[in-house]
C-alpha cells in the first residue's frame, strides 16, 4: 500500500505532488521587505528536499497602516512582483507549489513603525501583545483595506505564485469576526453574519483580482479558546458561509488566538511545553461539519503523526513547518526509506524566539537553515582524507565528528563519559526540556552510522591525542558550571548538580545570572517534584529575559502555578553559612536597597567556565598555535594548513559559554572546510 503522505492532491486545478507542506510563517529574512535571495534559498531547500507545497510570507503586509512588527514581507507595492516571479521560477523548477499568505494586521501591529500611521481595528480594543490603541475603522477605511487585499492578490497572480492565503485568525478579518474584538453596531458588527461581512467582501475582491484559476485559501481558527471569543460552532457556521459562496479553495486551520504572548505559546506556536500535535481532535470535529479541503499544522514534528492525520481524514495536507527547519530533506528521506535519519524537530522554540529577539529564525540544531547561501545542508566531500581527533562528545564534538566523517576523513572521538550528549544530556533531565535529547541522539546515531571510532570512558589527555598522530585536533570539551564568581560560591550548588541527582529540600534559592533555559527549567522541575519552597532571583528586570514569546510565557505560567517566587533586579554579592542554612546577600542594580535571603540551598546559574586543560596542553605542538582564523571561518574558507605539526582548534563552550546552536554552528562551519 502506498504511503498516504506521498499521494498527490489537487487544489483548484493545481496538483500538489504530495501531502506534506510548510505552512506560512515569517522567518524575518526579508530584505527591505522583499523576499530576496536569502528568503528564496530557505524555501528552495525544502523544494529540493521534496516538499509538495511551501507557503511563505506569514502575515505579509498589504497596506501602509499594517507595518511589519516581526520581519514580515511588504506586499503592498508592485515592486514585489519581480521578486515573486523569481521566487516562483526557483520553486517551480523542483515541482513544488508556492503560496503567499497576506494580512492586514489590524490591531496586531504598532503605530510607531513604518509610516507612523494610527493602528486601525473594528473597535477600540487594544491587543496585549502589540499594545497599540486602535482607531475604530470607518467605511472609508474598510473600503480602502479591501482594495489593498485585492491589489495584493493580483500581485500574487502576476508574480506567478500558485495561490494566496488570507490570514484571518487574530488579524483584521478575524478581529471583525470575533465578538471579543468587534463591538460595532453597524452592518459589520453584532450578528455573526454582520461580523463575517468584512472577510467575505475581502475574499470576493481577492477572487475577482486573482481570477478563477488561482488558489485562494484562508487561515482561521476552529475555536478561539478564550472567553467571549469565536466559538467552535461559530467557526463552523463561518466556514459554511465560505462554502456557500465558493470563494475559497481550502481552509488552513489552527486553534486559539495570538493576542497575548501566552496565547501564542499555548495555542499558535507551542514549544516543548505542549504535547505533539495538540489540536488534531479539534480539527477532526471541525472537518466533520465542513467539506472544504483542510490544511493543518501545529507541532506535527514526526511522519507517523503526519501520516495518521492524512490517512484518517483529519486533514488533506499536513503542515510540517518547524520539522522542515530542522531537516528540509524530510520528504526525500521518507521516499528513500530513511525516516530514522531525519533530523528531528525537538520543539525547542528557538526559531520563533529569535524572531522576536534577534530578528531572524534559526533552528536550534541545524545551523544551515536560514544560511543556505553560506552553509550547505548537504555536506561536500573533502579533496583529501585526513585523520581528525575530536575531544568531547557533546553537541559541538558530535557535529564536528559527523561533518568530518561525512567528508571522508578518518575520525576518532574521545568521550570522558559512558554516553554521548554532554550538557544536553543534563539539560534533558528537566521534564520541560526532555525532548532536547533528540538532538544528541540523532548526532550519535549519525556518527555511529558513519563509522566514527568512539572511545568512551576516555578522559583524553595530551598523550592520548598525540598517540593517534592526528592531522587536526578539535577540542570540544565544553565547560564546567561557574558558581564561584563571588565570595561563598563554594557553598552553592549548580543547576547541573541538582538536575544530575543532588537532592534538595526545604527552601531552595535559585540565582539566575544567565537568562536562558538552565535556571528556569530547574525551577519548573523542582516545582513539579514538590517538597521545596522555591525562590528565583535574577539581576535582570524579569525572569527568562533571553527567551522569546515561544518559551518565556510557559515558564512564567509554571512559576505561577508552582508557587515559584520571583525577585528581579538583585545581584548576588556573597553567600555565607548560618547554622545548617545559607544566607545570600544581594545588591540592587538600580540603586535600591540590598537584601538578604535565607535558604537551605543556593543554586547558581552563571554559565560555564571553559574546560581547556587538554587544549592548553596541545598548543605547543600545534602548527597553528591553536588559533582559528576567524576571517576564514566567517567567509567559509579553509583554515590555513600548518607547515609542521597538527592543526588545533576548539569550539563550543570550550571557547566560551554560549548555547547549543552556537556550539553546533562552530563545528559545522569549521569542519566544512577542513
Amino acid at each position: 500500500m502506498s504511503d498516504p503522505l506521498l499521494q498527490p492532491f489537487t487544489l483548484n486545478g493545481i496538483t500538489i505532488k504530495n501531502r506534506v507542506v510548510s505552512t506560512p510563517h515569517a522567518p524575518a529574512y526579508a530584505e527591505n521587505g522583499m523576499p530576496a535571495e536569502r528568503y528564496q534559498l530557505y524555501h528552495e531547500e525544502k523544494a529540493k528536499g521534496g516538499i509538495g507545497m511551501t507557503m511563505f510570507g506569514g502575515s505579509s503586509c498589504v497596506g501602509p497602516d499594517s507595518p511589519s512588527v516581526f520581519g514580515q514581507l511588504d506586499v503592498s507595492h508592485d515592486r514585489v512582483i519581480p521578486y515573486f516571479q523569481e521566487f516562483s521560477e526557483r520553486i517551480h523548477r523542483h515541482g513544488t507549489a508556492l503560496i503567499c499568505q497576506i494580512s492586514h494586521l489590524g490591531r496586531r501591529t504598532t503605530w510607531n513603525a513604518g509610516d507612523w500611521l494610527p493602528v486601525i481595528a473594528p473597535s477600540r480594543e487594544r491587543e496585549p501583545a502589540h499594545r497599540g490603541f486602535p482607531k475604530e475603522m470607518d467605511a472609508a477605511d474598510i473600503n480602502r483595506v479591501i482594495g489593498h487585499y485585492a491589489d495584493t492578490a493580483r500581485r500574487c497572480r502576476e508574480g506567478g505564485l500558485d495561490g494566496v492565503e488570507l490570514l484571518h485568525n487574530g488579524h483584521l478579518p478575524g478581529q471583525f469576526l470575533s465578538p471579543h474584538t468587534n463591538k460595532r453596531s453597524d452592518g459589520y458588527g453584532g450578528s455573526l453574519e454582520n461580523r463575517a461581512r468584512f472577510a467575505l467582501e475581502t475574499l470576493e475582491a481577492m477572487r475577482a483580482a486573482a481570477g478563477p484559476d488561482h488558489i485562494i485559501g484562508i487561515r482561521m481558527e476552529v475555536d478561539s479558546m478564550i472567553d467571549g471569543g469565536l466559538t467552535a460552532s461559530e467557526a463552523v457556521a463561518f466556514a459554511r458561509m465560505l462554502e456557500a459562496q465558493g470563494i475559497v479553495d481550502y481552509v488552513n486551520l489552527n486553534v486559539g488566538r495570538p493576542d497575548h504572548d501566552f496565547e501564542l505559546s499555548e495555542f499558535a506556536v507551542p514549544a516543548m511545553f505542549q504535547k505533539l500535535a495538540p489540536w488534531l481532535e479539534h480539527v477532526r470535529r471541525f472537518r466533520e461539519e465542513v467539506s472544504l479541503p483542510v490544511i493543518h499544522g501545529c507541532r506535527v514534528s514526526d511522519l507517523a503523526t503526519a501520516r495518521y492525520a492524512v490517512e484518517s481524514g483529519i486533514t488533506d495536507l499536513i503542515g510540517m513547518t518547524r520539522a522542515h527547519m530542522a531537516d528540509p530533506y524530510l520528504v526525500t528521506k521518507m521516499q528513500r526509506g530513511e525516516e530514522a535519519r531525519i533530523r528531528p524537530c525537538v520543539g525547542a522554540g528557538y526559531c520563533i524566539d529569535r524572531i522576536y529577539g534577534e530578528g531572524e529564525a534559526l533552528c536550534l540544531h541545524n545551523p544551515a537553515t536560514g544560511r543556505e547561501k553560506t552553509v550547505p545542508h548537504l555536506t561536500p566531500p573533502a579533496a583529501a582524507a585526513r585523520k581528525i581527533v575530536v575531544v568531547g562528545g557533546g553537541p559541538a564534538g558530535l557535529e564536528a565528528a559527523r561533518v568530518s566523517a561525512e567528508r571522508g576523513h578518518q575520525v576518532i572521538l574521545f568521550e570522558a563519559a559512558t554516553e554521548l550528549g554532554g550538557q544536553v544530556r543534563i539539560a534533558a533531565q528537566s521534564r520541560v526540556r526532555k525532548d532536547l535529547i533528540g538532538i544528541t541522539d540523532w548526532l550519535a546515531a549519525e556518527v555511529e552510522r558513519l563509522g566514527v571510532d568512539i572511545r568512551f570512558n576516555a578522559y583524553a589527555g595530551e598523550e592520548d591525542v598525540l598517540a593517534e598522530a592526528p592531522d587536526a585536533v578539535i577540542v570540544a570539551t565544553g565547560g564546567l558550571p561557574d558558581v564561584e564568581h563571588f565570595p561563598g560560591g563554594e557553598l552553592c550548588l549548580s543547576v547541573w548538580d541538582v538536575l544530575g541527582g543532588q537532592k534538595v529540600e526545604g527552601t531552595v534559592l535559585i540565582y539566575d545570572d544567565n537568562g536562558q533555559h538552565q535556571a528556569p527549567s530547574l525551577a519548573c522541575e523542582l516545582a513539579a517534584r514538590g517538597g521545596a519552597e522555591i525562590a528565583f532571583v535574577t539581576p535582570d528586570r524579569s525572569a527568562c529575559v533571553e527567551m522569546g514569546a515561544s518559551n518565556y510565557p510557559m515558564y512564567l505560567s509554571k512559576f505561577h502555578k508552582g508557587g515559584v517566587k520571583v525577585t528581579p533586579d538583585h545581584r548576588i554579592a556573597r553567600v555565607e553559612r548560618d547554622g545548617n542554612a545559607l544566607i545570600a546577600h544581594f545588591t540592587n542594580d538600580y540603586g535600591g536597597p540590598g537584601r538578604s535571603m535565607r535558604a537551605d540551598h543556593v543554586v547558581v546559574e552563571h554559565g560555564t567556565v571553559p574546560l581547556d586543560e587538554v587544549y592548553d596542553g596541545l598548543r605547543e605542538g600545534a602548527g597553528n598555535d591553536g588559533v582559528t582564523d576567524l576571517n576564514a571561518l566567517i567567509a567559509g574558507e579553509a583554515q590555513p594548513v600548518p607547515e609542521t605539526g597538527y592543526a588545533l582548534y576548539r569550539i563550543g563552550d570550550a571557547v566560551a559559554s554560549r548555547n547549543i546552536h552556537a556550539a553546533i554552528y562552530d563545528a559545522r562551519r569549521l569542519c566544512l572546510t577542513l
